[in-house]
């Protein structure tokens, strides 16, 4: 049996990983070390919280907390990814607006609602202040004072009607903590910018508690890095630091992944809490984005003991996942006549070119045709995925640096290398997976080229590599579980607190390098 540390380091050092592997019928043991108490030391005590909750864990919550709250302040108001619809359908949610809202609109069908006039004045601002950019070396923002004045306006009772039919599709869920936050601004009173503060600091808030659950899962596996590497990439939390649907798929998904990485792949029997927790998410991610359904089936590869579930009770995550299905055919249903106004965001002569009943015939009748057409996507935009993966940083379109991006790939690469050999999960069970993951990549294709994509356009329109980001996580444990290769010290042994140390430090300098380049090109 090996250890997490050597016998000579100290208590401190060895509270950043708990845990080693040790091989059993497949499955994965943990062995934990604990560091004789020190009364009084601040530094023992910040050990013993290490060992506790996980390095990763505690690496993780320290790190979105500061960069996600820089994001939500330094990124100008509805500057966010689709942020002026995603608040408008906050707004809508949280004022019991549950199913999508038809609004006029002279160029066609159009779904929305009404938003307070003294929001949509910043709305429009922001909207003129992004599209109207000066050449370099100036800033985007042409005036900052403007944003100051027009959030300090009181959020007015006059509302007038705000277009959002690409949100409208979505369902209430992943708007719960941003509908909470505008509930609570309006309960204290708070002005336009408090509001939209207040509205980003929520959905930050619930990620560092979803994604902070899933890590906590992890805490006595090396696996816990990889998960953090995914859970902290500078895309992520930017989008945690805005209002945006994306930030409960994207913890929701990671907090799933989490769990099926503990139960199937390392073969540990998950927690009560970790189980009911896994269980929910099979309802709720299939209703905050239709594309990550499949990632919500998956629960039913697991193992029903290491769920805590014998006799009849075995059939209890077939029924969440029927159940998780059935909520996504029924919200698909309430959502599809939305499909039939997404050609408003394109430019003008293409706003009646989008029609999904006509892009699945295609499909349908003629896959050669969708096959070709996905196949010039690929060639002439898989680098535009690939740099978005790290992150295009909201409606500035800014990439991170390429320095951002060779930290994170550094990260990657050391926190798969030190990863646990994730060998309970059988080759039928991986392999299905493996499928499902394909699957998922396919409906993302799929979805853009039904529901935003002209008919006859030569490539697949939309397609970002942010929507990949969900998926990462049970990605990277198929190519390990299949992966035999480690990294390992002179002794033999796989390191554990030299690695921690090293994608933690990656990782600040990923985030750093993001928000640096962000307020330089920004603010100026």
């Amino acid at each position: 049996m090996t250890t997490a540390a050597e016998d000579t380091e100290s208590n401190s050092t060895r509270a950043l990983d708990e845990s080693a592997p040790e091989s059993t019928n497949g499955s994965t043991k943990t062995t934990t070390v604990e560091a004789p108490a020190k009364s009084g030391s601040a530094r023992d005590f910040g050990a013993r919280i290490v060992t506790r909750l996980g390095g990763a864990t505690v690496a993780f919550t320290v790190l979105v907390a500061i960069f996600g709250g820089l994001f939500t302040v330094l990124t100008p108001p509805f500057w966010g990814h689709d942020e002026i619809t995603q608040f408008g359908r906050a707004y809508q949610v949280a004022h019991g607006g549950l199913l999508p809202q038809q609004i006029h609109d002279t160029r066609g069908v159009a779904y929305g609602g009404d938003v307070p006039k003294s929001i949509t004045a910043v709305m429009g601002y922001a909207l003129r202040d992004y599209t109207t950019n000066p050449e370099e070396p100036g800033s985007m923002v042409e005036d900052p004072g403007a944003y100051d004045r027009l959030g300090g306006a009181a959020v007015s009772d006059a509302t007038e009607p705000v277009w959002f039919t690409n949100t409208a599709a979505y369902s209430p869920v992943p708007y719960i903590p941003a509908a909470v936050g505008i509930r609570l601004a309006e309960l204290f009173g708070l002005d336009v910018g408090g509001m939209i503060a207040l509205t980003r600091l929520a959905g930050l808030l619930a990620y560092l508690a979803v994604v902070g659950f899933g890590l906590y899962a992890l805490r006595k596996h090396r696996v816990q890095w990889l998960a953090f590497t995914v859970a902290v990439l500078p895309i992520a939390v930017f989008q945690a630091g805005t209002v945006t649907a994306d930030t409960m798929t994207n913890a929701l998904a990671i907090m799933v992944s989490a769990l099926l990485v503990k139960a199937l792949f390392l073969g540990d029997r998950l927690g009560r809490v970790e189980t009911g927790a896994l269980l929910a998410a099979t309802i709720l991610l299939p209703v905050s984005k239709p594309t990550y359904v499949l990632l919500a089936m998956l629960v039913v590869l697991v193992p029903a003991d290491r769920l805590g579930f014998t006799g009849w009770r075995r059939w209890i995550p077939w029924a969440f996942a029927a159940a998780g299905g059935l909520v996504f055919a029924v919200w698909m249903k309430i959502a599809a006549p939305t499909g039939d106004g997404m050609g408003l965001m394109r430019p003008e002569h293409q706003w009646r070119s989008v029609q999904p009943g006509e892009q699945l015939r295609g499909i349908l009748t003629d896959p050669g045709h969708f096959i070709s057409v996905f196949g010039e996507s690929i060639a002439l935009r898989d680098q535009r995925w690939f740099s978005q993966f790290f992150g295009e940083l909201g409606f500035a379109y800014i990439d991170v640096p390429a320095l951002t991006m060779l930290a994170c790939l550094f990260a990657f690469a050391v926190s798969i290398g030190v990863a646990d050999r994730l060998s309970a999960a059988t080759f039928r069970r991986t392999l299905l997976v493996a499928l499902t993951v394909a699957a998922s990549v396919a409906m993302i294709y799929v979805t853009l080229y039904m529901s935003f994509t002209p008919v006859g356009y030569y490539i697949i329109d939309g397609v970002q590599g942010r929507y990949f980001v969900p998926l990462a996580i049970v990605a990277f444990a198929v190519l390990l579980r299949w992966m035999p290769l480690r990294l390992t010290n002179i002794a033999g042994r796989t390191p554990t607190v030299g690695p921690a140390v090293t994608i933690i430090v990656a990782t600040v300098i990923a985030l750093i390098g993001a928000v640096w380049k962000y307020y330089d090109i920004v603010w100026g």
